[in-house]
């Protein structure tokens, strides 16, 4: 320097230099006049004039000449003087002191070291001036040494800010300048350099970076670790060092765990607490072993909590709660967890471990208040109350891979309430899930669930030394046969007979006992049974009914009443297969509509009403009345009947199904069949009506005969002995139908049947005499035919007369009674028949009187019944008598109608004076 410079000008030359970022010349100047351009000086100078927009790297070397006085030789180096030559001194010394340089004090920072402050000061005027934050570890890092003031704020506070703004998360910068935010409370600090953690599921892979390079760096500052608040653990150290922003970081990773499952399990998993701290090789965390010690419980602490407040039920969500876990277990030193898959897969016995103190209801509430206190004994990072959260997380994950949700938290709640109701209720929806989305035919599939279901029971203490321990599952509450006879409900219903049959019959330990076992497979076949919609046995629920009660045979064997009642239910069911029925409008039968059917004999009647000419299979009706009774469809009160009670209840049901086909049979004007079921059948049950009240035959007989001829009865297929008149042949079988309800019917009713006896008998004699009436005119016209030798097929008029004479009255007597003129041809064998048949019926009208005087004496009580019937049988004989003045050989000729028809008046006789107490007729006396 050409030119000798006061102090004054040397002064404001260096300022020009600054000014103009001329750092070379600058160098130079202050290498040569280092007596008067102290670094204190330099440093006041370079803060105030310095550009904050130049690159730190084009000044900080000066800064380092600068701290340690040691210049490179400059005199080469011209130093422009001009700005400053041409100064008067007094001028230059009045613009001295208006340079009006900034301090290097700074009000926090009790550091006299010019140095240290003057990178303080810099730092925070090239971030609030130019905003260059980016430049600072520039500027900073030559002197990283230098002073933990410098080091602090480079990684604490600068690092954490820089990659939140310009690394991490540029898109949402935080809008605080250094110094702001380095005056930012502890807690509010950290929410905003973790505001962006996790933001999308896209970032889910960066949220252990964050917590490495913001919070980590963070945590540097010791400063921050000068907190101090009583612990609330008895027994520890009161006076251990808490940070505020840790704090509010547990708070933030138990809150995000609730909210947001996936950033919190990311969190853990990524990260391993403080000292996992990404300091960018600047630094290391520095804690004591206190405060590590302390911090790891209270990181550990939160990750239990975390993995308490997921509250998503999925798969996913409770792999990651195990995964957190075995993060914890590996922090504190515990026993490694196995991996999720094979945990499921082996179902490790756990019981043990787990200490009777921690299942109790009133740690209940741990699972969702003061989840982060040391009181919380769940939380707890020691052994117990890690095994404990695995077992609950390993049964949630059970239940929620079977279809039946279930958080850490509920199973938590099943554990320790120990409601039996509520743990009954799940343990019954999972196996009902298992059931039905299952694959049914995979035997190990099976297995590997009922394992699982008697694991949830115990965790594994089975399997224990102390087997007969009090269980400490989500099932613990229920009895294992309980949880055994679900298990073969939903084995069954799977039609897993042989899996079914291998455990729970041919097993030497026999999980259920033989009684629970038949009651079990009993209900399970009735299950088959009313969820069936198909009455054919071969297919459907009853075809699995059927297997299901034939897979045990040791249990329940085909002698077994159970067995055959089951059987006769099937076969019922199956019969009624064979008609179209329909109960309800609409609706088709189904199989459990007989089960519960208040009366199902009643269903006959709807088959005859739904099925034409069904009335005619009345075996195969009678056969499945026998079947309900058999199968105890008629009597629900009673389990089991004797072999007495079952044959009267199938008597009943016998007659009231052939009174239902009788009566169906009238309707559908088939009164031939009607007629055949009363004679044949109804007469059947006169023993047999004292034993049991019969109001169903009685009035079928008394039915069919009120029945009247139409034109749409069904006419007989052939007439057998009966008349060849319809009229007399119906009227004779209605007589035939009332004398049979005579017999059968109860005193009460005889007056009403003998009503209808005697007007059916007025009928038959008013018929009669018709028919008389009409013979009679045939047989005079048959008399006055002359020349019988010229007839058709006549005798040759050269025969003897008395051969003549018999034949002409041969011919008369045998007259037709259809209505051929005098001069036709000569009567046919039908009608001489015919007239043989009226000759013996003159005298039917006595029947009639009889009746009466039965219907008389029966009307007029039964005190006098033996007489009364007395009476009657002399009646009965002198109408058998009154066809003898012919003779004995007019006797003989008598026609098998006319037996037929003096039977059935004995027989009503008989019946009469059974009713009244008449001895009965002797036989032989027709």
């Amino acid at each position: 320097m050409a030119v000798s410079l006061s102090p004054a000008k040397l002064v404001l030359l260096a300022v020009h230099l600054a000014v103009k970022a001329d750092i070379d010349s600058l160098t130079a100047l202050a290498a040569r006049h280092d007596t008067i351009l102290r670094k204190d000086l330099l440093l006041r100078i370079l803060l105030t004039y310095l550009p904050e927009a130049l690159q730190s790297s084009k000044y900080v070397g000066f800064i380092e000449k600068l701290e340690t006085g040691n210049f490179p030789d400059t005199t080469a180096h011209a130093i422009n003087c001009a700005p400053v030559e041409g100064l008067v001194e007094d001028d230059a010394t009045r613009k001295v002191r208006k340079l009006h340089l900034l301090p290097l004090k700074l009000p926090d920072r009790p550091e006299d070291d010019p140095l240290t402050l003057f990178l303080l000061r810099r730092s925070y005027k090239v971030d609030e001036e130019a905003g260059l934050l980016d430049e600072l570890p520039s500027l900073l890092l030559p002197f990283l040494d230098h002073s933990p003031y410098v080091r602090t704020l480079l990684i604490s506070t600068i690092l954490p800010l820089l990659r939140r703004n310009c690394e991490y998360h540029p898109q949402e910068p935080v809008q605080y300048t250094l110094s702001a935010f380095e005056q930012l409370p502890d807690r509010v600090a950290v929410n905003l350099l973790l505001s962006q953690t996790g933001s999308s599921e896209e970032n889910l892979h960066l949220v252990g970076r964050d917590l490495k390079g913001l919070l980590g760096p963070w945590l540097y500052d010791e400063q921050r670790w000068r907190h101090k608040k009583q612990s609330a653990s008895p027994g520890s150290d009161e006076d251990a060092e808490i940070c505020l922003g840790w704090d509010e970081f547990l708070h933030w990773l138990t809150k995000i765990a609730s909210k947001s499952w996936k950033i919190a399990a990311s969190a853990i998993l990524q990260w391993d607490g403080p000292k996992d701290a990404d300091l960018a090789g600047w630094g290391a965390l520095r804690l004591s072993d206190q405060q590590e010690q302390h911090v790891g419980e209270e990181y550990a602490r939160a990750a239990l909590a975390s993995a308490y407040l997921i509250p998503e039920a999925s798969t996913e969500a409770l792999e990651a709660a195990y995964n957190i876990v075995a993060k914890v277990a590996t922090l504190r030193d515990l026993e490694p967890l196995a991996p999720l898959s094979s945990a499921l897969a082996l179902l490790p016995p756990l019981a043990e471990q787990i200490t009777d103190d921690i299942i109790s209801a009133r740690n209940t509430t741990y699972m969702r208040n003061d989840l982060l206190s040391n009181s919380n004994t769940l939380t707890s990072p020691t052994s117990t109350p890690t095994t404990f959260l695995q077992a609950l997380v390993l049964s949630a994950q059970i239940l929620t891979k079977a279809g039946c949700a279930c958080t850490v938290r509920k199973a938590g709640e099943l554990a320790l309430l120990q409601d039996e109701r509520e743990q009954k209720a799940e343990a019954v929806k999972l196996i009902h899930s298992i059931s039905n989305n299952g694959p049914k035919s995979d035997d190990k599939f099976w297995i590997r669930a009922r394992n699982e279901i008697l694991w949830l029971r115990d965790w594994g203490a089975e399997e224990a030394a102390w087997a007969d321990a009090t269980p400490n599952g989500i099932f613990s509450q229920l009895k294992k046969e309980f949880l055994e006879v679900e298990i073969l409900k939903a084995l069954l219903s799977n039609t897993r007979y042989e899996l079914a049959r291998s455990l729970y019959e041919e097993s030497p330990d026999r999980p259920i006992p033989i009684k629970l076992l038949q009651d079990t497979v009993q209900a399970a076949a009735m299950a088959a049974y009313d969820n069936s919609s198909n009455p054919n046995r071969t297919r459907g629920g009853l075809k699995k009914c059927n297997d299901i009660i034939k897979s045990f045979p040791k249990t329940i064997e085909k002698t077994d009443p159970i067995a055959k009642r089951i059987e006769a239910l099937l076969q019922a069911t199956h019969a009624l297969s064979e008609y179209r029925l329909v109960l309800k409008q609409g609706e088709p039968f189904t199989p459990i509509v007989l089960r519960v059917h208040t009366d199902p004999i009643s269903i006959v009647e709807k088959i005859l009403e739904q099925n034409p000419k069904s009335y005619t299979r009345i075996q195969d009706l009678l056969d499945l009345g026998a079947r309900m009774v058999q199968a105890g469809l008629t009597t629900k009160d009673k389990p089991l009947l004797s072999k007495e009670e079952e044959a009267v209840h199938s008597a009943n049901a016998e007659r009231r199904i052939t009174a239902m086909c009788i009566d169906t049979a009238l309707t559908e004007d088939d009164f031939e069949t009607a007629y055949s079921y009363v004679v044949n059948r109804l007469s059947a049950f006169k023993h047999q009506a004292a034993a049991s009240q019969d109001d169903y035959s009685w009035k079928a007989a008394l039915q069919a005969g009120n029945y009247r001829r139409t034109a749409r009865t069904i006419r007989p297929t052939h007439l057998g002995n009966s008349s060849a008149n319809p009229e007399i042949r119906h009227l004779e079988q209605r007589i035939d139908c009332l004398a049979t309800a005579l017999r059968i019917a109860p005193p009460p009713t005889l007056q009403q049947i003998l009503n209808s006896f005697r007007r059916a008998e007025e009928e038959l004699d008013a018929a009669l005499k018709a028919e008389q009436e009409q013979e009679d005119e045939w047989d005079s016209r048959g008399d006055t035919i002359h020349g019988l030798q010229g007839m058709p097929g006549g005798f040759n008029t050269t025969a003897p007369a008395a051969s003549r004479n018999t034949t002409s009255r041969a011919a008369t007597s045998s007259s037709s009674r259809r209505g051929q003129s005098e001069e036709a041809a000569p009567m046919s064998l039908f009608d001489l028949a015919r007239a043989s048949t009226l000759s013996a019926q003159k005298n039917i009208s006595a029947l009639s009187g009889l009746q009466r005087s039965v219907g008389f004496g029966l009307g007029g009580g039964l005190g006098g019944g033996r007489s009364s019937m007395d009476s009657t049988n002399t009646a009965e004989h002198s109408v058998a008598g009154s066809d003898d003045n012919g003779g004995e050989d007019t006797h003989k000729r008598a026609r098998k109608r006319d037996q037929l028809k003096n039977a059935a008046m004995g027989t009503l006789v008989s019946g009469v004076g059974w009713l009244v107490g008449a001895p009965a007729p002797a036989p032989g006396r027709e």
